[in-house]
């Protein structure tokens, strides 16, 4: 359970350590959105961390860092084949950024640092809490970034395709001053994750900054 809270707090992806900043700008912009790029990432993660440290001790260390590429790039095709054949429209907003994956840095770094020296259930219980750290700053992001921008809260919608279930809220009151467009942009998101990582560091890890 340490394992996994480390990656919820003391290592979080982008609050803490300030990784994977580029799905966390562009993805956010929809609650769903963010909550399936976490799931994907947590995937490949929970499937790399287990081949990857399966077969640390046979893996030269030489050849490690390509080794590693393709494993991820394995999981990624398989999820990439997955997505666009059930889940086209989110398929279409994700997916610069799942093939991106293979070369992320949370996960690459991950593979060389921990998951190549660590055995198969250490493994897996980092890729769960990195996995889920990334997810709920993901989350965190959209929930501000979508209701500020856009006054809803799409917690299904192109995956109703799957679940038969759509669920797209409408959260503030009629205000002249919401939506603030300003937040559906980049500026919004970098401002967005700024004000957060701020306050993560000041009350969730007690004043400690994470580095970068």
């Amino acid at each position: 359970m340490k394992t996994i809270i480390n990656g919820l707090k003391d290592e979080n992806p982008v609050f803490a350590l300030g990784l994977g900043l580029c799905p966390a700008l562009a993805v956010t912009t929809k609650f769903e959105n963010a909550y399936i790029m976490g799931l994907c990432v947590l995937f490949i993660l929970l499937f790399s961390s287990l081949i990857t440290s399966l077969f640390r001790k046979i893996i030269p260390p030489s050849i490690q860092m390509p080794t590693f590429i393709v494993i991820i790039a394995t999981f990624v095709t398989i999820l990439e084949m997955f997505l666009s054949t059930y889940l086209k429209d989110l398929y279409y907003i994700l997916n610069v950024y799942i093939a991106l994956i293979v070369v992320n840095c949370i996960v690459l770094g991950r593979c060389i640092s921990f998951y190549s020296k660590n055995d198969v259930l250490t493994s897996l219980k980092d890729a769960v809490g990195i996995g889920l750290g990334f997810m709920v700053s993901l989350m965190f992001i959209a929930f501000f970034r979508e209701i500020l921008g856009s006054n809803t809260l799409t917690i299904m919608d192109a995956t109703s395709s799957i679940t038969g279930y759509k669920a797209v809220y409408k959260i503030l009151p009629n205000m002249k001053i919401f939506p603030l467009s300003l937040f559906a942009t980049p500026a919004g998101a970098f401002i967005t994750i700024g004000i957060l990582m701020g306050l993560f560091n000041r009350f969730i890890k007690g004043g400690k900054h994470g580095s970068n």
